[in-house]
């Protein structure tokens, strides 16, 4: 204890999940304080965000693993729990909430189910999510077995080792997240003036998360390059910068595309697509150019993404269904029901089935989805600094 009685550090009940291709801890809502200053102060106290390598809390110095899901039983009639996302990227004492996050989201349902939030059914539980910072319905479809969700399984995804029990996320009900279109401008593709005079031509679509596409051969690059090449290209990442700020102040994210970065650090994600091609991953294995549909790098908080966006996965299938989009360009075989996405750890399978409807009506689709599995690592109370804290 300190000088005044108070003890130094206090716990807060609190689970570690991996849920797809990213890691984040989970909270019941109810052990937290309310939306404030008081969380933001908790959450980046539990991440350790003041350091690069987040060493004195539970993050884990990427951005893969530097997130966040509150989860309580929801209030609506069209959703079982609330979820909200949080991000604290390292270095930037900032809790973000302006997105979702496609991998952390599959992990949701079977939280919910092991914490006894929602009814369970066998062999399959179906968790109707209400995402909180998009303002959408999610469904997930997660495998149960003796009242858990289910672990053991045949699935693989890239990027995660093993296999485990198939979780299918449903983003069909997450068109327009943020801004209430699929297409924000209206347009299939767009011209972004740069500052330097440089016209780019770019898709922004927003599907799950609003997201910025361009041809990666418009920026001097192949689209099979790996994390590392893009992080360390500071050219490449300040270009990125102003047409991901360019394309914010364009939908109506920012006022100033200048202010973006304090604005709307995470939105738009950043996708430079290509023709498919063929490259290693990142754990050495070859990938055959036949195994995909397009190739994408996805880019956020000026990091290349080790794999593939969950949400930024599904804004690039529903983009790869409207012609004329860039992505639809690159997309060699857009009339199958899947879209082959290949990543730097490898290719990822999602559906996709659209219907262009007549008369200017847009764009419906009849799939729209992932699958993911996750699981459990750790489940007790994390432990934080009392200095300057008040729980309420």
């Amino acid at each position: 204890m300190d000088s005044t009685g108070k003890r130094e550090q206090f716990s807060v009940p609190c689970t570690i999940m991996r849920a797809g291709t990213s890691k984040g801890v989970f909270f019941h809502e109810k052990d937290i304080p309310p939306p404030g200053q008081a969380r933001d102060t908790l959450l980046k106290r539990v991440m350790g965000c003041q350091d690069v390598l987040q060493i004195d809390g539970l993050g884990g110095s990427r951005l893969v693993t530097a997130k966040i899901a509150i989860v309580k039983p929801s209030e609506r009639e069209d959703a079982d729990v609330d979820y909200t996302y949080a991000i604290v990227p390292p270095e930037r004492d900032v809790v973000v909430y302006t997105s979702n996050c496609g991998n952390i989201s599959s992990g949701v349902g079977p939280f919910a189910i092991d914490a006894g939030l929602v009814r369970v059914m066998e062999p399959i539980t179906t968790v109707r999510i209400f995402n909180t910072n998009t303002k959408k319905i999610l469904v997930a479809h997660v495998p149960v077995v003796d009242g858990q969700a289910r672990i053991e399984g045949d699935f693989a995804i890239p990027g995660v080792p093993g296999t485990g029990a198939e979780i299918m996320m449903d983003y069909r009900q997450t068109l327009g997240a943020k801004t209430g279109r699929i297409l924000p401008t209206g347009n299939a593709t767009d011209m972004i003036t740069l500052e330097d005079g440089w016209a780019i031509e770019v898709t922004i679509g927003d599907v799950a998360n609003p997201c910025v596409f361009i041809r990666a051969r418009d920026l001097g690059m192949t689209g099979t390059e790996g994390p590392e090449s893009i992080n360390n290209n500071e050219a490449l990442l300040v270009t990125l910068d102003e047409i991901r700020a360019r394309a914010a102040q364009t939908i109506g994210l920012c006022d100033d595309w200048k202010e973006a970065d304090k604005t709307t650090p995470a939105l738009p994600l950043v996708v430079m697509v290509a023709d498919p091609a063929s490259y290693t991953t990142l754990n050495g294995a070859a990938v055959d150019p036949i195994s995909m549909d397009l190739l994408a790098r996805l880019v956020f908080y000026r990091k290349c993404h080790e794999s593939m966006a969950g949400t930024g996965s599904m804004c690039t299938a529903a983009m790869s269904r409207i012609p004329g989009t860039l992505v639809n360009q690159s997309a060699v075989r857009p009339q199958q029901d899947t879209l082959r996405i290949g990543h730097p750890s490898g290719v990822m399978i999602v559906n996709v089935a659209a219907r262009i409807v007549p008369d200017g009506q847009g764009v419906v689709y009849d799939k729209l989805g992932f699958s993911r599995t996750a699981r459990r690592i750790m489940e007790g109370h994390v432990f934080v600094r009392s200095a300057g804290m008040e729980m309420s």
